[in-house]
């Protein structure tokens, strides 16, 4: 694994967990008398340990056990898992890094109500009912129904060069349709934080994937979400009397957006979700006096589209970037974490390519997500 840029699985959990921390493994054992000694540990590690922090479930694929893949014991191991985060109601973190089923024993993993289908059910009710934040590393393969996993999860983080998610991979396209795509373009880092939007964050190694995963556990709240993890309050990057020189006497001229958050922010930083799309919304998490927010903001200016696409104009919500916000919106408050809108808007996207790309649907998943919101809401209107 180390030849091919990653870090072996145990190498991972420990890169995750906090340094000297108790770390209580589940389901050690289990079909270690299987399979002539092939499936140690069913191919999957599963815990409870402490992360930034925070007391969390850990559930990592052991790709040094067939790729990763699931047998019949994997499946109730990753339930006992589940169902131990929703029990403490405590964050669950999946490592990922599986080729899928094993196929010669599908017939162990997905029939009976505790079969395979059984993890998206927890996903969701975890997502829609108990509010436990489920965060997804694909750090690896992570294919065909296996993919769900982490598309059920609030965030997806991903490697460059060395994830890969997909239903098929370049050999099963090219099989079912004839069209032969490298791994990268079909399912890589880059195309599920750029072009799908399926992924949120995007990481150049291993190492600074789990660093990003603990940076994120850190900033949510503890458990029952009565008591945020406070830092020291640091000033902004910027002061705020710059702000008289960055908002522009005309509203209709554009500004930078970043530089007007580093008068707000924490040392002006901003840990930016989905940077690569709908840039014309920026959403992220920082800090004010030491307490963590969730940020929506607007950029104003020409932005540049994908290739192929027009360019967009900034301070206009496309439906690409209410459906960003919405997500957003949704994960803040699961987390409870108070969302601060930094507001420079002039409305909706209008006309026919609008309403065919379904700016009302997107629309109103964002008004939904904001009526749904069960945390502060604090708006600082910038411009109109």
């Amino acid at each position: 694994m180390h030849q091919q840029g990653k870090l072996a699985p145990r190498e991972r959990v420990a890169a995750l967990l906090d340094p000297g921390a108790p770390w209580v493994e589940i389901g050690l054992l289990l079909a270690y008398d299987r399979y002539d000694g092939q499936a140690p540990g069913a191919g999957v590690i599963t815990g409870v340990g402490v992360v930034a922090g925070h007391e969390a479930v850990v559930v990592a694929n052991d790709a040094t056990v067939k790729a990763g893949a699931w047998w019949p014991e994997t499946i109730p191991k990753m339930l006992r898992a589940q169902e131990i985060a929703m029990r403490q109601r405590i964050p669950i973190v999946y490592l990922v890094d599986s080729a899928g089923v094993n196929l010669p024993y599908q017939g162990g993993v997905f029939p009976g109500q505790y079969g395979a289908a059984r993890l998206f059910y927890y996903n969701v009710i975890m997502r829609r009912y108990l509010h436990v934040p489920q965060i997804a590393a694909v750090l690896g393969s992570c294919v065909a129904g296996g993919a769900y996993l982490p598309a059920l999860s609030d965030v997806i983080f991903m490697v460059e060069g060395t994830s890969f998610m997909g239903l098929g991979g370049p050999n099963l396209v090219a099989g079912a349709t004839g069209q032969w795509v490298d791994g990268e373009t079909l399912g890589g880092a880059r195309t599920h934080t750029g072009v799908s939007g399926v992924a949120h964050y995007r990481a150049s190694s291993d190492a600074e994937c789990l660093a990003q995963i603990r940076d994120y556990l850190a900033r949510l709240p503890r458990t029952g979400g009565l008591e945020h993890h406070l830092a020291a309050p640091a000033p902004p990057s910027r002061p705020p009397a710059d702000l008289y020189e960055l908002l522009p006497h005309d509203h209709r001229m554009s500004y930078d957006m970043h530089r007007v958050l580093g008068c707000l922010l924490d040392g002006g930083e901003l840990a930016e979700f989905q940077p690569d799309l709908a840039r014309e919304l920026i959403c992220g998490h920082g800090r004010i006096e030491g307490r963590p927010v969730a940020v929506i903001a607007n950029q104003r200016g020409i932005i540049k589209g994908r290739l192929g696409e027009r360019p967009r104009f900034g301070g206009i919500v496309y439906t690409e970037s209410a459906e960003k916000a919405a997500y957003f919106i949704e994960s803040a408050s699961r987390e409870r974490l108070p969302l601060l809108f930094v507001q420079d808007v002039s409305g909706f996207m209008v006309g026919e390519e609008a309403e065919h790309s379904g700016i009302i649907r997107a629309g109103a998943r964002f008004v939904e997500a904001m009526a749904a919101a069960v945390v502060p809401k604090l708006v600082l209107t910038v411009n109109h």
